[in-house]
């Protein structure tokens, strides 16, 4: 039989005159022989991997490998014959094979790494992953084509990527109302800058002025008063009007002194008062500046703490859970063993129960039988003596040796006794001839009574009360 493999396939050969396996293209299939034919095309394998970080921040992985066999090396393809070729590449086996050699890779190598180094060095931990699960597919004559890893995925209740977002986002807006807070300062401060130097400038060109037009006014009055002391003079005027006209010369260069001083003084204090405005409002822009940013940083670690503090309390919780179900089934395990053991242990005292049962039973069935055969024996024995039950009885007493055992008990309860036997006389009965009955009887009763306290005291030693009397001498038989 000839067979012939498409482009795509392979024909793998087992049976006589092979040793192993015989890959081929196209070969006759001799007696004795037998083949399969198994497809070289790659396959895309799609799996979630769950993962966890240096950190224990757990995430999923979307990854698709294209793999297939290797078909640029004879020892790598013989390797996928013998152990993959007869499971079809879609199945269930083969798909959990790669996928295991794949999430345990993936997560050995995660958990080596912190989450930002997962993040941003994406490239890198593709091309680890890579090569590592390659590595553990060259066993199988296994080759990747391809390997796509998607972007990381949250897992439910671990939403580190979409806080982390969140946390970019907030810090760009920050950031943003930050420098639009410094272009408004900067613009603000400008302004005020501006509107002040005008003012100062304006207020000096004012003083200025004043100053300029008082020294010409006073120039003016000087030269006239001048001209008029120079007349009085002239004119032999009294030295008291040159010097009252001094004198208000003196008075009047003092009052422009003062308005000059009174004008520089105003407009220094204008321009501090103004500068010290502007200084204010400076301070209280970079204050607010300082509290956004302040607010901002506060914020930041807030949301920080507060993330990592969720995390460890669902860490915390999966921990305690997992302990608690550890605990559990622990106890199941216990009860099933100590059910088990009670099991046993009713088994064991049942079969002792009933062996028990069936000794007393034997032992029952055995004193019926014993009764029985006695009772057959007794009526046998009453029927042999004519149904005389005395003469049975005493049979039976002395067949069993009774008389002679009570009559051994009565002489151990005498033996030790030494009975004393004593004899009382009254005299004979002729005595009492004429004595009427009753008279009779209590004079036997008082017969009675001396022996017997006699034979109470020899053998008790005790002795009768006074009111009835008194023993006589031990010598005397009266």
């Amino acid at each position: 039989m000839y067979r012939v493999a498409s482009p795509s396939e392979y024909l793998v050969i087992t049976g006589v005159g092979i040793d192993d396996i015989k890959l081929a293209k196209k070969a006759w299939i001799l007696p004795g022989q037998s083949y399969i034919i198994f497809d070289m095309s790659p396959v895309n394998y799609t799996f979630e991997v769950q993962a966890m970080s240096s950190e224990k921040l757990p995430f999923m992985l979307p990854a698709v490998f294209t793999i297939g066999p290797r078909i640029d090396d004879t020892h790598s393809l013989h390797k996928y014959a013998k152990l993959i070729s007869r499971h079809d590449k879609l199945s269930s086996h083969v798909k959990e094979l790669v996928q295991g050699i794949i999430e345990g890779e993936t997560r050995v190598l995660a958990a080596s790494m912190t989450m930002e180094e997962v993040f941003k060095g994406t490239k890198e931990f593709k091309q680890e992953v890579f090569e590592k699960v390659q590595l553990e597919l060259n066993q199988f004559g296994l080759l990747i084509y391809n390997a796509n890893v998607k972007q990381l995925v949250d897992v439910p209740g671990h939403e580190y990527f979409s806080y982390l977002g969140q946390k970019t986002q907030m810090e760009a807006a920050n950031q943003a109302k930050v420098d639009v807070a410094e272009a408004r300062k900067k613009g603000e401060i400008g302004s005020k800058e501006r509107e002040g130097l005008t003012l100062q400038n304006a207020a000096k060109i004012d003083a200025e002025t004043k100053i300029y037009a008082t020294k010409r006014e006073g120039e003016g009055k000087m030269a006239e008063i001048k001209v008029k002391a120079e007349v009085k003079v002239y004119e032999n005027v009294r030295e008291a009007e040159v010097a009252e006209a001094n004198a208000e010369l003196t008075k009047k260069k003092a009052g422009w002194a003062k308005e000059a001083q009174v004008a520089e003084v105003e407009a220094a204090k204008a321009v501090a008062l103004r500068d010290a405005e502007l200084q204010t409002q400076v301070e209280r822009m970079n204050a607010l500046t300082r509290t956004e940013k302040l607010k901002a940083e506060f914020l930041s670690k807030a949301s920080v703490e507060y993330e990592t503090k969720v995390q460890e309390a669902n860490w915390d919780l999966y921990n305690k859970q997992k302990a608690a179900e550890a605990i559990l089934y622990q106890r199941e395990k216990e009860a099933e063993a100590q059910k088990a053991i009670a099991e046993a242990e009713f088994y064991a005292r049942q079969q002792v129960a009933d062996g028990e049962f069936y000794a007393k039973k034997k032992e029952a069935e055995g004193l019926i039988a014993l009764g029985q055969a006695q009772g057959a024996y007794l009526r046998n024995l009453l029927d042999a003596v004519g149904g005389n039950y005395a003469a049975m009885r005493d049979f039976m007493m002395i067949n069993s040796g009774m008389f002679q055992e009570i009559a051994k008990i009565n002489a151990e309860a005498v033996r030790g006794l030494q009975p004393k036997i004593s004899i009382w006389t009254n005299g004979g009965e002729g005595s009492d001839v004429g004595s009427n009955g009753a008279m009779k009887e209590v004079a036997g009763v008082y017969k009675m009574l001396p022996p017997l306290f006699k034979t109470v005291h020899e053998q008790t030693g005790m002795l009768p009360p006074a009111w009835m009397g008194t023993l006589p001498n031990s010598g005397s038989n009266n």
